[in-house]
């Protein structure tokens, strides 16, 4: 059964906009993250909750997507999430930011299996300005955007595909706008 959130749980870059996130949803998925395994047991990250059409607003535009697929405009209009998690460090917490880069990713895979299980969908965004969305969110001075997690009801159809040593690992659309995610087979990577 967990292999099968895993597989569900991809990269998502088209939504349902009907449906939209709850507070009371996003909190749960924060609610999983904290139990997250931390460097030192140091938990230096607090969590901006964004599901108001306001906050939406000020973090797509913000957000780069899909670089792999230049001149795509993903997610397209309509297909946009109705939520996000803007993960942050607390520098007085914890100054460096470096030290903890493997903890944000722990955070935010948790995150995203949790949504998966609750039917929902999200993406990882790392191509954002710090500064642009500190500013946009009124942040302050030591609340650090380290990351930012996407969450909304996927709508788009995302294929996993298995490819040989020497192909292709990038991810590509056909003509039917279908999502394929090339994976290395288990036996190429096993030593």
């Amino acid at each position: 059964m967990f292999k099968d959130i895993v597989k569900k749980s991809r990269s998502w870059r088209g939504y349902d906009e009907s449906r939209k996130i709850s507070r009371d949803e996003l909190t749960e998925l924060v609610d999983c993250a904290r139990f997250a395994p931390s460097s030192v047991n140091r938990q230096p990250f607090m969590y901006y909750l964004a599901n108001e059409e306001e906050q939406l607003k000020a973090i797509q535009p913000l957000t780069g997507w899909a670089r792999a697929l230049p001149g795509k405009g993903l997610p397209y209009e309509g297909k946009r999430p109705t939520a996000f998690i803007v993960i942050c460090q607390n520098r007085n917490w914890e100054a460096d930011i470096a030290r903890f880069q493997k903890d944000v990713g722990i955070v935010a895979q948790t995150i995203l299996l949790a949504a998966t299980e609750m039917g929902l969908g999200g993406i990882m965004i790392g191509n954002f300005s710090p500064e642009k969305i500190s500013s946009a969110l009124n942040l302050s001075e030591n609340i650090v955007p380290v990351l930012i997690v996407a969450v909304g009801k996927p709508d788009e159809e995302i294929v996993l595909t298995e490819v040989s040593e020497g192909e292709s690992l990038n991810y590509y659309r056909d003509e039917n706008d279908v999502h394929y995610v090339p994976k290395r087979r288990l036996e190429d990577i096993l030593i």
